[in-house]
């Protein structure tokens, strides 16, 4: 990869406008979003810089072949055709992840099963032995992309999701994923430079990537790759890249405030970011998001509420969400709020107009993402 070639990083959709505009200030070149993902032009270098890096991304894939085609036959040809002796380590390991579906495929164990044999055929008949499988921590990811034409097959060069920070060792209620909460601060035009306020925190999540957002610290700077285990990358890139972005960080200019009612979740926080590195640039309190106190002067504040999918939930839910506008109405003028909304319904409570609104994903769920600007006299619906 000394040369550029086509790289791919995936994301939650709604996300691909922030990712692509990662991926340029990243040295990526032409970034081009589609739909779930962003394809672009880069080098070795490029690419473990996209995995150091990037914070709304799930994945960098290196494409290595794709056709048109349905069934076994077709698949396995295409899987025989790469050079997998040149890109398994000698005695190596692999993996194969399956996205989308189609292809002639019902069941994508099966699609799965079929390209991992014609890894170990190829790699059998042209090297003289066989890769095995290890499903936890492979040398070589292999993501296979059923489309309703054909197949794409790439390499996942950071191994594990990049959402996978490492600083959360167990979830709460709800607790969103942390390359999604970075992807929804950057919509939000967060940068580091006002107060950050979460005041329903629950693991942390939006306040500890705030935290690493406004610090520049890159989420895969301490984390170990798939690309290290690759027959010929050299370490040097990866530490000259790593030393580079390290030289950047700083601390974080503004306060960032996470608080939650719950004294256990506001533990958990504390130890969330103690983990990520980000213990002094956070501070984590007990309190109500009812009673929000603003972070300062233009602050930015940003809410998971919960959604209330449970039967039952409705109206302590719609009561939640009208005490929030309320509050946001009484004491955050000068402020802008952004609220994730899973639920439209209990979202009308909060009677307070959205200036936007933006679609994106939570996995399969719609979700939307609604920024509020405050102002002394806010007119409500």
């Amino acid at each position: 990869m000394g040369r550029a070639r086509e790289l791919v990083a995936t994301c939650g959709r709604g996300l691909e406008e922030v990712v692509a505009g990662e991926v340029a200030s990243l040295g990526g070149r032409d970034p081009r979003p589609g739909r779930g993902m962003v394809r672009f032009r880069g080098t070795r270098e490029t690419m473990v810089r996209a995995c150091l890096g990037l914070r709304a991304a799930s994945r960098v894939l290196v494409p290595l072949a794709s056709g048109p085609g349905e069934g076994r036959e077709a698949l396995h040809a295409l899987g025989s055709g790469v050079p997998w002796e040149e890109l398994v380590p000698r005695g190596g390991t692999v993996a194969v992840e399956v996205a989308g579906g189609g292809a002639g495929f019902a069941n994508t164990r099966f699609a799965a099963q079929v390209l991992k044999d014609a890894i170990v055929d190829r790699t059998r008949s042209r090297a003289g032995w066989r890769p095995s499988v290890d499903l936890r921590r492979p040398d070589v990811p292999v993501h296979l992309h059923l489309g309703r034409e054909g197949f794409s097959i790439a390499l996942d060069a950071a191994g594990a999701p990049l959402g996978r920070r490492g600083y959360r060792t167990k979830g709460g209620p709800a607790a969103l994923n942390p390359a999604l909460a970075a992807g929804l601060l950057l919509l939000a035009g967060y940068d580091g430079e006002r107060p950050l306020l979460d005041p329903m925190t629950g693991t942390g999540t939006f306040a500890i990537e705030a935290a690493l957002i406004a610090t520049r610290t890159p989420p895969g700077l301490h984390r170990r790759f798939a690309f290290e285990r690759w027959p010929g990358f050299g370490r040097e890139v990866l530490e000259h890249v790593r030393s580079e972005l390290a030289a950047a960080v700083r601390p974080a200019p503004y306060p960032i405030v996470g608080t939650d009612h719950d004294r256990r979740a506001v533990r958990t926080a504390r130890e969330n970011a103690g983990r990520a590195g980000m213990g002094d640039a956070v501070t984590i309190r007990q309190g109500e998001a009812t009673a929000l106190e603003p972070p300062g002067e233009g602050g930015l504040i940003v809410i998971n509420p919960p959604w209330g999918r449970r039967m039952g939930e409705g109206e302590a839910l719609g009561a939640l969400y009208q005490a929030l506008g309320d509050r946001l109405k009484s004491a955050a003028a000068g402020c802008t709020a952004w609220i994730l909304a899973g639920n439209r319904e209990p979202a009308k409570r909060i009677g307070l107009r959205p200036t936007r609104r933006i679609v994106v994903f939570d996995g399969p769920v719609e979700c939307r993402w609604l920024r509020f600007d405050i102002y002394e006299g806010s007119r409500r619906l």
